[in-house]
């Protein structure tokens, strides 16, 4: 029973170690999508004020 006990306590680290690395690549990435869906309605605001302005503005 103990023969496969190297082979856990080998394979641990690495198993521990690609975990890590995946969750922070997952709250980078869902930062990274957060904050792009955060700009793009930023951005579609600030384009339909503008465009509200130059509206207003060529019928005067």
């Amino acid at each position: 029973m103990a023969d496969w006990a190297p082979f856990v306590w080998a394979l641990t680290p690495t198993v521990i170690v690609g975990l890590v690395f995946w969750f922070i690549m997952r709250a980078i990435i869902r930062g990274d999508r957060n904050e792009r869906a955060a700009y793009a309605k930023l951005e579609a605001e600030e384009r339909r004020r503008r465009d509200e302005a130059h509206s207003k503005a060529a019928d005067k």
